[in-house]
């Protein structure tokens, strides 16, 4: 900056030094053709001397420079108003899409809240995109900006004249709507954002699908301050992601302490993985209709010291969206292979692979080198996967699938029935088992259309050489029921429930003396 000054200084003496020059040139060619003498005559009849004209054009070239210093110190001004103008526009836009950012929301609530009455609802949607990261990692940068702007084109047409959105970052937008806001106005709009989000966008002749989650907070009781909202909305919008997505969710005060429990169990549960605190315990897998004991299915226990039994539907999701079921599931793999090398050779274990592990290449790999590391025969291997593992990407299912396979591990489709793409997964898919849902088996009893469904399951496996696996059978009446229909193999409590690994031995021990014939008495 001081050397800028000192330059324009210097320009400014040259400046002035060369309107003085002009002007003494003037006065030398005016009293050189005797200029001054006729004006002296025309202008006063005592005479004026050409003195004084060269102080006239000295003033003169004096105010010349003065009005060009002016002039360009108003032209510098504009400039950096415009400059700053622009500046503050940056810092208060998202470049991408030119909506509002973060810290334009903030005084933008900030202003509306500190004017508005005491009480006065106003409303803050945190909307947040759902399937965006794949339409980055599989078709680009461009392609996710594309989706980014045409999101928020979409917003500023649906959102109220007097609302404001904004971009947080990511694929994180707002929605503020200054005025009154009430509920059945805000559950419109919130699902026309839904709606309107979720409709395919097209880039480069490609249609890419996203939707939106969205949770709602009010200002007063939802928080006092834009931060305090925001959170709530965010706590909000969590919920909505948790119960199925593409949908919306006010906040609720309950919402903030199950997320703080949610949290605290997080931090308990990565020490209990990096501890090995969670066991592996076994269930039996038993053939159909002679109940012999084949293997044992592999199900996560958590014992917490304070809370107890934590079950597994509580903390395989937590575990999941915390990116640690990969850990804990080759922790848990790792065991039950040292666990099985002391049980009969012919006996298997079949193991659960969360969805989340597929987006990783190497599993296979990893699987392998801890069947490699523990001595375990990969034959005695059976992975039980979701249809919810198939869908992000099939042809990575398929080369995992075919690694297992190709060294003996058997596939196993869990939960077969309950998904939304079966059939075409088991025409893409090899797999060795099928396993019958337990919603089905337990509500076999009292509701006909499960027995249909079951009959047709075991008749479609019968038909592509697929092997059936009944789960939740509790008594001997459904068994028999499924062994009649062709079942190959059955899991439940009536076989025996999830135990410890010191009561399998038992459990073998009791399945061996069943088998055995009865020893001839002598007379």
């Amino acid at each position: 900056m001081a050397a800028r000054d000192n330059a324009l200084n210097k320009g400014e003496l040259y400046e002035l030094a060369c309107l003085l020059g002009i002007a003494s040139c003037f006065w030398l060619i005016g009293d050189t053709l005797g200029v001054f003498t006729a004006m002296q005559n025309v202008m006063t009849a005592g005479g004026m001397s050409s003195i004084v004209f060269l102080g006239f054009l000295m003033s003169f070239a004096l105010a010349a420079a003065s009005a060009l210093k002016s002039l360009r110190l108003r032209r510098e001004m504009r400039a950096r108003a415009s400059a700053e103008r622009a500046a503050q526009s940056i810092a208060r836009r998202d470049v991408l899409t030119g909506l509002a950012n973060r810290r334009m929301l903030i005084e933008t609530m900030e202003a509306a809240t500190g004017a508005g009455p005491a009480g006065e609802p106003y409303a803050v949607f945190l909307i947040d995109l759902d399937r965006f990261k794949p339409v980055n990692d599989i078709y680009g940068h461009a392609a996710g900006d594309a989706v980014l702007s045409q999101i928020a084109n979409r917003l500023t047409e649906l959102i109220p004249k007097d609302a404001i959105a904004a971009r947080l970052g990511g694929d994180e937008f707002s929605v503020f709507m200054p005025h009154e806001a009430r509920s059945a106005d805000l559950i419109r709009v919130a699902q026309q954002i839904i709606t309107r989000l979720s409709e395919p966008i097209t880039w480069e002749h490609t249609k890419l699908d996203v939707s939106a989650t969205i949770g709602i907070a009010l200002f007063p009781q939802d928080g006092a301050d834009p931060e305090a909202l925001l959170r709530s909305a965010d706590i909000a919008m969590y919920r909505g992601k948790r119960e199925g997505r593409s949908t919306f969710r006010f906040f609720e005060a309950r919402m903030d302490e199950e997320l703080k429990a949610r949290v605290s169990l997080e931090i308990s549960l990565r020490s209990a993985v990096q501890n090995g605190e969670i066991k592996p315990h076994y269930q039996p897998l038993v053939s159909l209709p002679e109940h012999k004991l084949l293997g044992f299915e592999v199900l996560a226990r958590w014992y917490h010291p304070e809370r107890g039994i934590v079950p597994p539907d509580v903390f395989i999701p937590i575990a999941e969206d915390a990116g640690i079921i990969t850990e804990l599931s080759y922790c848990l793999l790792r065991q039950s292979c040292n666990d099985a090398r002391a049980w009969s050779p012919e006996l298997g274990l079949s193991i659960n692979i969360s969805p989340c592990q597929f987006k990783d290449r190497l599993l296979a790999p990893r699987i392998l080198s801890i069947l490699r590391e523990t001595g375990f025969d990969p034959r005695r291997l059976e992975v039980e996967i979701t249809e919810s593992a198939l869908t992000n990407d099939l042809d990575v299912a398929r080369a995992t699938l075919g690694i297992l396979q190709s060294s003996g591990v058997s596939i196993a489709l869990d939960d077969f029935g309950t998904g939304y793409s079966s059939l075409y997964h088991l025409r893409e898919l090899k797999f060795d088992k099928i396993k019958i849902d337990r919603s089905f088996v337990q509500s076999l009893d009292d509701n006909e259309e499960s027995a249909k469904i079951i009959s047709a399951i075991i008749g479609l496996g019968r038909s592509l050489g697929i092997m059936t696996t009944a789960e939740g059978i509790e008594n001997q009446t459904n068994s028999t029921w499924l062994a009649e229909r062709g079942c190959t193999f059955g899991q439940g409590y009536l076989f025996g429930p999830p135990v410890p690994a010191h009561a399998v031995k038992q459990i073998i021990l009791d399945t061996d003396a069943r088998e055995q014939p009865p020893r001839s008495v002598a007379a």
